[in-house]
């Protein structure tokens, strides 16, 4: 029988047993549930080749998934920069590969793997500078007179 004056300690080594178990048990994944979460998971991923392999460049993938979040089909580099050569564009497919294999199966919840299963996602890599955009010339703006 426990007594009253052992019983916090009681509860503080119930306390205890508990987080540890917690402390083991493997983290559930934040689940996706939104387009944009999606996006934000495949870049999360997303690792370019060092400098000293390719020079940057931009690189685009249109890849679906199923309701579980695994890819459905075979993954299609739909664009990558023009003025790259072909180890760059070799080492850039090799990492956008290593990216979607690390990244799935995605954590979709049930909504979501509902309404994207088997829609195409386009997704651009970016690792080149862009040039400023210039400013734009509004012309139909009456100018102000001082």
């Amino acid at each position: 029988m426990i007594s009253a004056r052992s019983k916090p300690y009681v509860w503080f080594a119930a306390a205890l047993v508990w987080l540890a178990s917690a402390a083991h048990a493997p983290a559930e994944p934040q689940q996706l549930d939104t387009i944009k979460d999606v996006y934000a998971k495949l870049y999360s991923c997303w690792r370019p080749p060092p400098a000293s392999r390719a020079n940057p460049m931009d690189i685009t993938v249109i890849v679906s998934f199923n309701r579980e979040g695994a890819i459905l089909g075979q993954p299609r580099i739909t664009y990558e920069s023009a003025n790259a050569g072909e180890n760059d564009r070799i080492a850039y497919r090799i990492a956008v590969m290593e990216t979607l294999q690390r990244c799935a199966p995605l954590p979709f919840t049930e909504g979501l793997g509902g309404a994207v299963a088997g829609r195409p996602f386009a997704v651009t890599f970016r690792t080149r500078k862009r040039p400023p955009k210039p400013e734009e010339t509004r012309a139909w703006l009456i100018q102000k007179i001082l």
